[in-house]
């Protein structure tokens, strides 16, 4: 029942039967906050018209990416402009106007690069503490595999980004048809080539994947004096912050086909470059990775 209605309704009965408004909410079974909450807002006009507005225009920025964006994060992208704005109601607004999106309902196929012990094993240094308050001190990788080509003979090429858990940027990925050691260590060399001097040394997790057991990887950390830390076996926790990117990149990416390599390697590189500098993240207060990590740069500058 609308605001108006209700205070309609209990000024008719009390009206009608001269009795107290105390015994017309009991018998109409209505609490009395209720009453007195529509009682006071009984004048308030929703006008959704410049919020729809607003909605659509941030919907627009990134069609193919910025149209999957939650109630959550619309909500955030609508205080920086200045909305002041409860999230349910942009919820309600989102759903009358079938802008939900659907595409984070899908399961994806996961990409497993363990053949055993193939080399050493470092320790589990990272142990689930993703949380880190400066940039560039815990970095973590994976490998996933993206498809292309026709359902019966469908082709594969590989990823492998370097994210820094700081902000979740991608310092530095690589994509390639082969998941093979060089492939791996490209990338990782890119990122710590461009670290800042530091008063602390990085970490760098992953899984216990070949690539992540082989000499090379491991040298390469070490002429960077840099920690190596490796997820437990069979344990997909304990890098969960790159196993989400990886949900999330494949549900804004792959929610159309490709048919070729080259079409599916340029979305996956588009989208990387907004996923850094344009996609907001609420635990980021509302900040792309790229900006808040210059933000923190600034404050402590």
């Amino acid at each position: 029942m609308h605001t108006r209605e209700l205070t309609a309704l209990v000024a008719e009965l009390r009206q009608e039967f001269q009795v107290s408004i105390k015994l017309v909410l009991k018998v109409v079974k209505i609490p009395r906050s209720t009453y007195y909450y529509a009682q006071t807002h009984s004048g308030r006009v929703f006008d959704d018209d410049q919020l729809i507005q607003a909605i659509d225009e941030i919907r627009q920025q990134d069609p193919k990416y910025t149209k999957k964006y939650g109630y959550r994060r619309l909500t955030n992208a609508l205080g920086e402009l200045g909305f002041k704005v409860n999230h349910k109601r942009v919820l309600r607004i989102m759903h009358d106007h079938d802008w939900l999106c659907q595409a984070f309902n899908r399961q994806k196929r996961k990409y497993n690069s363990y053949q055993g012990t193939v080399g050493k094993i470092s320790p589990n240094r990272l142990n689930r503490r993703f949380m880190t308050d400066r940039p560039y001190q815990k970095l973590v990788a994976d490998v996933s595999e993206f498809r292309y080509g026709s359902m019966s003979q469908s082709e594969r090429v590989y990823l492998e980004p370097i994210l820094d858990l700081f902000s979740g940027e991608v310092l530095a990925f690589n994509i390639s048809n082969h998941p093979t050691v060089e492939f791996a260590v490209k990338p990782l060399k890119e990122a710590l080539d461009r670290l800042p001097k530091l008063k602390y040394r990085t970490t760098v997790h992953t899984d216990q994947g070949f690539q992540y057991q082989h000499y090379n990887w491991q040298q390469t950390l070490k002429n960077h004096r840099v920690f190596q830390s490796m997820s437990r076996k069979a344990t997909c926790l304990d890098n969960a912050v790159v196993e989400s990117f990886f949900h999330i990149m494949k549900a804004e990416v792959m929610d159309e086909h490709f048919e070729d390599q080259a079409s599916l390697v340029q979305a996956m590189t588009n989208w990387i470059d907004f996923y850094n500098q344009r996609r907001i993240k609420i635990k980021l207060n509302g900040k792309s990775p790229v900006q808040y990590r210059k933000l923190a740069v600034q404050k402590a500058a």
